[in-house]
């Protein structure tokens, strides 16, 4: 499989890292670059293991993913349920780890496996430049987040 991973030291708790990284709506937009619209599927009102969501990239993809692990404060992971044809498996994952001086660092990375399996070779090398260049710009857009004063009064008060 092909991966893809970006990393950010950002100066929050790994808590607030975390909540930030699962913020909805409004702020999620604030923030992050890739999603142009997110929502909870199946009637959850907010995120954890087993929860879908329905996400729709600023590229007018589409993918319904759901959470496989959840441990706020540390990390999350998702896996794609319904997505572009062209992915096989997508799945990623976001750490979060104290640096120490009250600091977090967070490493995102996403793994895929493309169709048809004959193309998959050339078409991973593509989607690995493509979505380095995306993780990359959305980790920096979370980066923001954790100093952007409204993100932040936004997840204190959650």
């Amino acid at each position: 499989m092909a991966q893809v991973t970006a990393e950010a030291v950002v100066p929050v708790s790994p808590d607030v890292a975390f909540a930030v990284s699962q913020t909805t709506g409004p702020t999620r937009y604030r923030w992050d670059p890739f999603v142009a619209e997110q929502h909870f599927l199946d009637g959850a009102t907010a995120p954890g293991k087993g929860v879908r969501t329905s996400t729709t990239s600023r590229h007018h993809l589409h993918m319904v993913s759901e959470y496989v692990s959840w441990a706020p404060g540390s990390h999350v992971g998702m896996r794609m349920t319904e997505g572009p044809w062209f992915f096989e498996v997508f799945a990623g994952s976001w750490r979060f780890t104290p640096t120490g001086d009250g600091g977090t660092r967070a490493v995102w990375r996403y793994v895929f496996r493309c169709r048809p399996r004959w193309a998959a070779p050339a078409v991973e090398r593509l989607g690995v430049l493509v979505l380095g260049r995306d993780i990359r710009r959305r980790i920096a857009g979370f980066a923001a987040g954790c100093a952007d004063p409204v993100v932040l009064a936004a997840v204190a008060a959650d």
